[in-house]
């Protein structure tokens, strides 16, 4: 099988709500599809969200890293596949949303090709999970009643986007968790809103109320690994890294300082599937356990965290694999079962998706 086109378009979708971070408003989802056709016809999907805030890239900047790459990648043959994915990782630096996308696309041909579902083709077995889902930050009311939505289709896992105000934060994690029922697990994710000190204020305040959250995912910024470090030595509340951690590199010194509990692999920050297999398997060296979460993305590449997830399911023991229960619709036709909470990998070769 040899590689003979490469293209791209955008998906969009709209949203059932508009989603709402301490970093971000999106009121519809528009992604990059990425397809790739062989010789023999077989095609390979992938998919990346833009996300300027996070990782720099638009929806430009990935069509112009992938044409940059495109060239180099036409005629290769994909039993040359560790050359294919060094092309994508080596002939630009950064720009992880796009190579992401081109590395799903490959991987679902590469799986296509052996006739397997990807997860099987990774080594994994497990085909059932279980996904939070994000509770975009508002007014109390709002989010105490998007809770209660959230709750009624079935989740009992709720992650809470603060970080606009360390006061505010508080009234509003306060008034959720006096809302709930005791078995419903809050997720906390300030994106990078507080500083080190406002934070373990906040925790402290929490936890001296006997709410102690599952983890605080990324309450300071990206570049403060000593922010997260100061935080983790005085809560009770586990820390998770998210937008500190991109590469290998990334993760090696925050593990080695003892900087967090937990650390979210996101395909869009690994640049795609290679990496966060191996990001995976560092974190276990550690004995640190990991989420795989998503950006606000669309059905491939959600799918594709899922079929990580599988790989390394002993090590992947938290989904926040969300965003298609965030959608209206989609115009994907999907073997894989997205059902609210609920995600069922299927047994049909590569990802399990096409248009």
């Amino acid at each position: 099988m040899k590689i003979k086109n490469i293209q791209t378009h955008t998906l969009k979708a709209a949203l059932k709500h508009p989603f709402i971070t301490s970093l971000r408003r999106v009121d519809a989802l528009e992604d990059l599809v990425v397809t790739i056709e062989c010789d023999d016809g077989t095609i390979g999907l992938g998919e990346g969200a833009p996300t300027p805030v996070i990782t720099g890239e638009t929806i430009g900047s990935m069509v112009a890293t992938i044409e940059y790459i495109k060239p180099h990648l036409i005629g290769k043959d994909l039993e040359d596949f560790d050359t294919i994915l060094t092309l994508v990782h080596t002939l630009i630096l950064k720009n992880t949303t796009a190579k992401s996308a081109l590395e799903i696309a490959l991987y679902d041909l590469k799986a296509k090709s052996q006739n397997l579902p990807l997860y099987r083709m990774l080594g994994g077995t497990q085909t059932q999970f279980t996904t939070d889902i994000t509770i975009s930050m508002g007014d109390i009311d709002t989010m105490i009643q998007a809770c209660y939505d959230a709750v009624a289709l079935g989740y009992d896992t709720l992650k809470i986007k603060i970080g606009d105000d360390p006061t505010k934060d508080a009234e509003r994690i306060i008034a959720i968790h006096q809302a709930l029922d005791k078995d419903i697990t809050l997720r906390l994710d300030a994106n990078q809103g507080w500083s080190a000190k406002q934070s373990v204020t906040l925790l402290h305040t929490l936890e001296n109320q006997d709410i102690i959250a599952a983890f605080i995912e990324q309450p300071v910024a990206a570049d403060d690994i000593e922010g997260l470090k100061y935080i983790k030595q005085r809560v009770q509340t586990p820390v998770l890294a998210d937008e500190s951690i991109f590469s290998l590199k990334d993760a090696r010194v925050l593990l080695e300082m003892q900087a967090i509990d937990y650390v979210n692999i996101k395909l869009a920050k690994t640049a795609g599937i290679t990496h966060a297999l191996k990001l995976a398997d560092l974190s276990q060296s550690f004995g640190v356990q990991c989420m795989i979460g998503c950006m606000l993305e669309g059905p491939i590449s959600v799918a594709a965290g899922v079929h990580v997830a599988s790989a390394k399911a002993d090590i992947i023991t938290m989904l926040d694999l969300d965003a298609v229960s965030l959608l209206k619709s989609h115009p994907l036709k999907s073997e894989v079962l997205f059902n609210e909470s609920e995600i069922i990998l299927s047994d049909v070769a590569g990802l399990g998706l096409a248009y």
